[in-house]
């Protein structure tokens, strides 16, 4: 059980880490929903260029050995943004 701590103009609650970790909220960023009976805190799924480099790792690791030219097409294939409005 926690309580609201006044913070500047504003109030937060202080969250223990068990409850952190459980949840996964550790180290990033949180989207706060207003519900009926209360407030739902859960993790921002990151789609930035931060986990680029992560997500490159993981696919070039997936295709290793196989053959470039088509590693390279499946890579570059952007037929799934046909749908997508810009």
């Amino acid at each position: 059980m926690t309580t609201l701590t006044k913070i500047g103009n504003s109030q937060g609650i202080r969250i223990p880490k068990p409850l952190i970790q459980q949840a996964h909220l550790e180290n990033v960023n949180l989207e706060l929903e207003v519900l009926e009976n209360g407030l739902l805190i859960k993790p921002v799924n990151n789609i930035s260029r931060d986990t680029w480099k992560e997500n490159i790792e993981q696919v070039m690791l997936k295709h290793k050995g196989s053959d470039d030219e088509a590693f390279l097409e499946e890579f570059l294939n952007d037929s799934d943004l046909e749908d997508f409005q810009w």
